[in-house]
């Protein structure tokens, strides 16, 4: 049971004093673990870097802006491109920072920018955004994963730069994700025909005691971080069949959209009201639009907007919103100008993103860009200020040092990078 169900249960039933509760509060460490008890983040990502003018800054009837319009929302005088009118409708309960300029502009780079908040500092590896969540709101005990990448290309497409391992960092293999791809289900989580749960219990006994034995003698973190993974098989197995889509609702999968990323989404809700506390959700390249870039978003904007619309709805009225932080973004934003083979290039110096739910203040709109969309004119943000942002949101010290013994100084955020304060509640 999951500490949501746990504690509502608690309540009803009076099965916690008041006395004990005033006790427990009176205690730093359990009071900041209460403050961010129950949060959960969807992390809904446009692999490829979203253009900025055909979703939240549109330009219409400029040099740079393409061939759409915009329209109003529900926040009185600001607009959004014409191909989200779902999303236009409930900005209102919405966030959108329009002024993003980061500084990586190939996709591996800026993938790991702005997932892990800062630039490479070999020979370390930084955490991603996802495992220093999974560390902070999560718990290794738990049947659910505490990070969960939902991916129609699980062999890794642009995610090529996080091998194995490599999304966690320092932080250790028990914070990587559990990666799911196109069958939105979990593969292999069954025991083998004919073979007997006491069977299956022998063996992982088995297994535990040479693995400790040798994480014993070794005195090895690694060895450390792999055994916990392990430890961790038996509770996926317990919970394989949250993954499989087929156990939800026709009507909900079929205002998701039939796509994987639309699937996904419904998946990624599905799973935060389970206990998960991030998810993840990819979508493949199509944002990448190098080549006719009007004609593809056509296609992928109203997608978007639909998935947006549902999730940030379903969970307010599922009672979820205040407790779950919903940011949609790539890892950049587009040019400017068209290419010669209809397209946008890759653009980090002036981006779009928009949040939403915990800890977030509804109808903010914060940031500016030029006429044209060549700059920020008004409060650059850089990943710094996000990860801030993100944090604080969930009620996560963002300055906290990492507990790394022999190793120099890392903070969750890097020289005390100020959130966007604007977007917070």
């Amino acid at each position: 049971m999951h500490r949501r169900r746990f504690l509502q249960g608690a309540v009803a039933s009076g099965g916690v004093s008041t006395m004990s509760w005033s006790g427990l509060f009176s205690v730093p460490a359990f009071a900041e673990q209460v403050k961010r008890s129950n949060k959960r983040c969807i992390l809904l990502w446009c692999c490829g870097g979203p253009s900025q003018f055909e979703t939240w800054d549109p330009k219409p009837g400029t040099s740079t802006g393409g061939p759409f319009g915009s329209i109003p929302t529900a926040i009185p005088g600001v607009h959004v491109s014409e191909l989200m009118p779902k999303c236009a409708s409930i900005l209102d309960k919405m966030a959108v920072i329009r002024s993003m300029k980061t500084n990586q502009s190939e996709h591996t780079q800026a993938i790991n920018l702005l997932n892990r908040g800062d630039n490479p500092r070999p020979p370390f590896t930084r955490p991603t955004l996802g495992s220093v969540l999974a560390q902070q709101l999560g718990q290794l005990d738990s049947a659910i994963p505490n990070f969960v990448l939902l991916d129609p290309c699980p062999e890794g497409n642009e995610f090529k730069g996080f091998k194995a391992g490599n999304w966690a960092g320092w932080l250790g293999a028990e914070y990587a994700p559990v990666r799911v791809g196109g069958e939105f289900k979990i593969e292999d989580a069954t025991r083998i025909p004919g073979f007997s749960e006491a069977d299956h219990e022998e063996r992982e006994a088995l297994r535990r005691f040479f693995s400790k034995k040798f994480e014993n003698e070794q005195k090895s973190a690694a060895a450390a971080s792999h055994n916990a993974v392990y430890e961790r098989v038996k509770g996926l197995m317990s919970c394989a069949h949250l993954f499989d889509l087929e156990r939800l609702p026709q009507k909900d999968r079929e205002r998701y959209g039939a796509g994987a990323f639309g699937q996904h989404a419904l998946l990624a809700r599905s799973l935060v009201e389970e206990g998960a506390p991030f998810v993840m959700v990819a979508n493949g390249m199509p944002w990448d639009t190098h080549v006719f870039n009007h004609e593809i978003y056509q296609m992928v904007v109203p997608d978007l907007d639909n998935i947006v619309y549902q999730l940030v709805n379903d969970l307010k009225d599922r009672g979820m919103a205040e407790d779950t932080l919903v940011v949609v973004m790539g890892e950049f934003g587009r040019t400017p100008w068209i290419n010669v083979k209809r397209g946008r290039d890759h653009y980090p110096n002036a981006w779009s993103l928009a949040m939403a739910g915990c800890g977030i203040q509804p109808g903010a709109v914060v940031g500016a860009t030029d006429a044209l969309g060549v700059d920020v004119t008004e409060s650059p943000f850089t990943e710094k200020n996000l990860f801030a942002t993100i944090y604080q949101a969930l009620g996560i010290d963002p300055y906290a040092e990492y507990e790394l013994p022999n190793l120099p100084t890392f903070h969750r955020v890097e020289e005390r990078a100020d959130p966007i304060k604007e977007v917070l509640a």
